[in-house]
């Protein structure tokens, strides 16, 4: 089975949970489509868990974007790389664990990722006229920042489904869960990934305490939840 998550934020035990859950293993794929880090407590114990795992593949979002920003520049600063790590762990609230085949991990990290069945991307593809442009078009910032791709209009046919997270679904729905757009011939419901243009998975895990993760071959959505008070999600 493929699974693709986003937004996880340093929620190392949500998503430990959810991998139970899901009884993920290793004829299983997990696609993690940005931010794995800041926000919760344990990014980098979180990305370290990633990187580890042979079938997880994941992709730069704008927060992993903006610690490689600040990487780089240090390193235009100074030839002490003692420094440079020193400074680096001070970025992460668990950046104790930072060492530099992690900081080397998130710097291959890819901008997207395109499978036979799906696209994934942290924030947004470039859609002109309803239609997907090349990816190659995309610069980094749009793949990782982009706040349009979300909206409801945005609904390219000519592709694959896109994947992908960062505004949280609530701030659309007024609900903490996975948002599927199907396309204009398909049924609401269907198990196939080829009947919706898009799927938006943010689940806003810093503000409702649910992590959500969709299972790409039946379509399928599976939630954990952290019961904060005050807010509420479909079971």
């Amino acid at each position: 089975m493929d699974y693709c998550i986003s937004d996880i934020h340093g929620y190392y035990g949500l998503f430990c949970r959810l991998l139970e859950k899901i009884k993920f293993g290793g004829g299983d794929r997990l696609y993690v489509l940005g931010d794995i880090v800041d926000k919760g407590p344990d990014g980098v114990r979180l990305a370290k868990l990633l990187f580890s795992m042979p079938n997880a593949h994941c992709v730069a979002g704008n927060h992993e974007y903006d610690f490689l920003k600040y990487y780089h520049a240090l390193m235009k600063q100074t030839e002490d790389y003692d420094f440079v790590l020193e400074k680096l762990r001070n970025y992460f609230a668990d950046g104790h664990l930072l060492d530099w085949e992690t900081v080397d991990r998130f710097d291959g990290l890819p901008f997207y990722v395109e499978t036979e069945n799906f696209i994934g991307v942290h924030a947004g593809v470039p859609v002109e006229d309803g239609k997907l442009l090349p990816l190659s078009q995309a610069t980094c910032n749009q793949l990782v920042y982009d706040r349009c791709f979300k909206d409801e209009d945005i609904l390219p046919q000519n592709c694959k489904c896109v994947l992908y997270g960062h505004t949280p679904v609530r701030y659309l729905t007024n609900r903490d869960e996975i948002l599927l757009y199907p396309r204009n011939a398909a049924l609401q419901g269907s198990s196939n990934i080829a009947d919706y243009c898009k799927i938006h998975l943010d689940t806003g895990v810093d503000l409702s305490g649910v992590l959500g993760c969709f299972a790409v071959n039946n379509c399928r959505s599976f939630y954990v939840s952290a019961q904060k008070s005050g807010f509420m999600h479909r079971k």
